[in-house]
């Protein structure tokens, strides 16, 4: 699997444009506090890392992919970024992080329970986990069908409705989960924005 992401990070071109940006950018902003030590899990090109560093945060930005740290420093040299196994541990101390941002990581993980053991491992006390994946309501599996959004040679693993994500987070003990809907018509939004304290 590594070299799938490997391969997909150095085919892509220089200039990215992340779907759903500015939705996202302001989901994070809105829950970011200054001070905050955070982690990006999954920072790919490391736009977001860039992000929680400029709005206060000491912040490390993680990815499986080589390619992906390799383009994520070329980018912000200044920033900490860090490659880490795709199907072990995080390399940090418990307790770690006040913060713990994974946006578009979700779908393409194959253990999604020792990715979120990991992840309230490393989270302090009352630290925040927030996540963005996108949202199959039945409405868009019924218009798209299933292939569309998870092809059989795809990396969407894991399909996710508001009511699956916020059983799961509720399943791994997170506290506090706010699960909702965004981008595009009532029952037809296309991404699920979420948050979660340990």
């Amino acid at each position: 699997m590594r070299d799938y992401y490997e391969d997909v990070w150095r085919d892509l071109p220089d200039e990215l444009s992340p779907p759903h940006w500015e939705l996202r950018r302001s989901f994070l902003l809105n829950h970011l506090r200054a001070g905050d030590r955070a982690l990006d899990l999954g920072c790919g090109d490391g736009s977001f890392t860039a992000l929680l560093a400029q709005g206060g945060a000491a912040t490390v930005g993680v990815d499986v992919a080589a390619a992906a740290i390799e383009r994520a420093s070329r980018g912000h040299p200044e920033l900490d970024f860090r490659v880490v196994a795709i199907d072990g541990a995080l390399p940090f101390e418990d307790g770690t992080w006040d913060l713990i941002w994974a946006s578009e990581v979700i779908e393409h993980v194959a253990d999604t329970a020792r990715w979120l053991s990991e992840v309230r491992r490393v989270l302090r006390p009352s630290g925040r986990l927030l996540l963005t994946t996108p949202s199959h309501g039945r409405v868009r599996l019924a218009i798209g069908g299933v292939e569309r959004f998870s092809p059989p040679l795809g990396d969407h693993l894991h399909l996710y409705t508001k009511r699956s994500l916020r059983e799961l987070l509720e399943d791994f003990d997170f506290a506090e989960v706010r699960v909702r809907t965004a981008a595009g018509p009532p029952l037809l939004r296309r991404q699920l924005l979420a948050s979660a304290a340990r």
